[in-house]
């Protein structure tokens, strides 16, 4: 359900739009509706079309908050280095996409170049380490491909969680996207030095 003010004095009203029609805004639309609807996770294609993202079941969040709260604690104990987020945070990418990770990482020395401007509402700038983390209502083709826009975007390291399936794909620039089954740790590896992710808590 997109909502509309008719005009700053009146009522607002509510439409309905079918899934096969899509909704184009420029991003100063964007980010006069993400201002205005900030009880929902709004993201932005590099088209210009509007994604409305419902909140989350209690299971998903209790998820999201287990990898935020992990990667969280490796950024205090590994001396604070860049910037880490949670899922409410949007992202201009370079083509122009504003995605929001569930979980995200941004190196202290690329974000201590942006100008003011660049930091404004939604930085812009790909994290370099993205999650998703898939719930019951997601496509798995919908969020294989905002994994390879992170990667074709700069990130250097991107995981795909799939708790239904207890799966993991991990996504790394010029390789083959590594998919594993059931794992029970994921390693940082060289972009997050020392982050080990232990999945016991996002599987159950």
């Amino acid at each position: 359900m997109v909502k509309t003010p008719t005009s700053p004095e009146t009522d607002t009203l509510s439409i309905e739009l079918p899934k096969t029609i899509g909704l184009y805004v420029t991003q100063e639309q964007f980010a006069a509706l993400a201002a205005a609807n900030r009880d929902l996770e709004l993201e932005r294609t590099a088209q210009g079309e509007l994604i409305v993202n419902p909140p989350t079941g209690w299971e998903t969040g209790e998820r999201n908050c287990s990898v935020t709260g992990e990667l969280y604690l490796w950024w205090r104990n590994a001396g604070e280095p860049g910037k880490v987020f949670d899922s409410s945070t949007g992202f201009i990418l370079p083509n122009g996409a504003t995605r929001a990770p569930d979980a995200s990482w941004v190196s202290g020395e690329r974000w201590q170049v942006l100008t003011p401007e660049q930091k404004g509402t939604f930085a812009s700038i790909c994290p370099d380490f993205v999650v998703e983390l898939r719930s019951s209502s997601d496509s798995l083709k919908s969020l294989q491909d905002k994994m390879r826009e992170y990667i074709d975007n700069g990130a250097k390291l991107g995981w795909l969680i799939d708790p239904q399936q207890r799966r993991v794909e991990i996504y790394r620039p010029g390789k083959d996207v590594n998919v594993l089954e059931n794992p029970a740790e994921l390693s940082g590896e060289g972009v997050l030095p020392g982050f080990v992710l232990n999945l016991r808590r996002v599987w159950n």
